[in-house]
This record gives structure tokens, C-alpha cells and sequence, in this order.
């Protein structure tokens, strides 16, 4: 019990304010699971969802206390919704690892154009539909910011899970908006992180589109059967 007050209440002084020790702690297990993600590796699901479950305590700053700055309802359900789908991952990718290329649980593919449409539009009108929910619960605002998030992250864990290399685009299109965000409602540890953020998943993004070029070439084949077998092992 005293370990897990200590966790609750730590603070980490820096100039004339603090951090919350477990927002900076969430964080650096999120960056941890984006380096096992970016390296194709199983345990990059497990270790984020340790993350997650850091970060949904600080981000109901007035439920479990009032070291946190704001309540940000999208941010805390974004949280949720990570463990949810980073439990989906996390079974595809083992799922998957026996069929793949050795040491990596995924071969990573383009989505069709179909799917790209769809992702754009679900992202546009997901972000319109929970606009007003978060609103309604009090969310810091700019609220949409914190929709567009939330259903930006939503995606890009599903992508990952996929083995869709746009995933990573949608991540740098989070932490446009979510970084002001974030600076804005004074959660700066997250807010420098997302904006680490944003140049790692550029530099994932053509780790992941060089590894589907080098190992399309050593299978000779086309992106379309790349992609296909991708969905195969999904």
C-alpha cells in the first residue's frame, strides 16, 4: 500500500512546477512499446498496455487526485481503448510470428485504397460524433482536439495491429493536435513526448516501408500479394 501511494502522490520537481511521476513513467513505456512495435516485436504489446493503465490514472486527474492539471475525458478513454485493442494486437501478433519473417511477429503491407478512404472517413466523422459526448462529460477544450485524438489513436492501434505501414502517418496527424493540446492543459511530460512522437512514427514509417520493400523483394513479389498475405496472418 505504500508503494502504490508513493506511486499515486510522487511528483518530479523541475523549475517552479512538477511532473506527475506516473504521467512520466506512462510515457516512457509508451515509447518503449512504439520501439518494439517499430522492430516488429510481440512484447511492444504488453509493455504499452503498462503504459496505458499509468496514463488512465493521470488522465482522470479529479478521480484520482488532484496532482493532474485538467480532466481529459478523450485522453483517458483513449487509454481504455488502447488496452482493448493493444489486447487484439498483442494475440494477432503472436498469432502471426510462426509465419512471418523470423524474430518478427509481422509483415508489414500497404492497405488498399478502399481502406485508406475508409480510415479517413471514420476518422472525420468519429471526431464530429464524440465532439459533443466529450464536451458533455467537461473534457478540456479545444474538445474536438481531443476527439480527433482519441479517434486518431484508435485507428492507428488497429492499423498496427494490421500490419498496415499507414498506421504511422496516422500517429503524426495525433500528435499535430494533440501536442498543443496537451501543452495547453499542463501535461507538459506528455506533451514533449508526443512531440518525440512525432518525428519517431516518421522514422517508423520508412522502417516499415523499407522492410515491406526488402522483404517483398526476397519473396519476388508484388505489393498487392504482400499485402495479402499480411491479411493472412491478420
Amino acid at each position: 500500500m505504500d508503494l502504490l501511494r508513493w506511486l499515486f502522490e510522487a511528483q518530479i520537481p523541475v523549475g517552479g512546477s512538477a511532473l506527475v511521476l506516473r504521467e512520466v513513467l506512462g510515457n516512457i513505456f509508451g515509447l518503449l512499446s512504439a520501439l518494439g512495435g517499430m522492430r516488429r516485436k510481440v512484447w511492444a504489446w504488453p509493455i504499452g498496455i503498462v503504459g496505458n493503465i499509468l496514463l488512465l490514472t493521470v488522465f482522470l486527474g479529479n478521480v484520482f487526485g488532484a496532482a493532474a492539471p485538467a480532466t481529459l475525458w478523450g485522453q483517458a478513454a483513449r487509454q481504455i481503448m488502447f488496452i482493448a485493442v493493444a489486447i487484439y494486437g498483442w494475440y494477432r501478433w503472436q498469432q502471426g510470428r510462426q509465419s512471418s519473417t523470423p524474430g518478427r511477429a509481422i509483415v508489414p503491407g500497404w492497405a488498399s485504397n478502399k481502406v485508406r478512404i475508409a480510415l479517413i472517413g471514420a476518422m472525420v466523422a468519429g471526431t464530429a460524433a464524440l465532439t459533443p459526448l466529450f464536451d458533455a462529460l467537461g473534457s478540456y477544450p479545444p474538445v474536438w482536439a481531443d476527439a480527433w485524438t482519441f479517434m486518431g489513436s484508435l485507428l492507428a492501434t488497429y492499423g498496427m495491429a494490421r500490419g498496415w505501414t499507414e498506421f504511422w502517418l496516422i500517429w503524426v496527424a495525433v500528435d499535430i493536435v494533440g501536442v498543443p493540446l496537451l501543452f495547453s492543459a499542463g501535461y507538459y511530460a506528455s506533451a514533449v513526448m508526443y512531440l518525440f512522437y512525432g518525428f519517431f512514427t516518421l522514422t517508423g514509417f520508412f522502417v516499415w516501408w523499407r522492410a515491406e520493400k526488402r522483404e517483398r523483394a526476397g519473396r519476388g513479389t508484388s505489393p498487392a500479394v504482400v499485402a495479402a498475405s499480411v491479411g493472412a496472418v491478420q
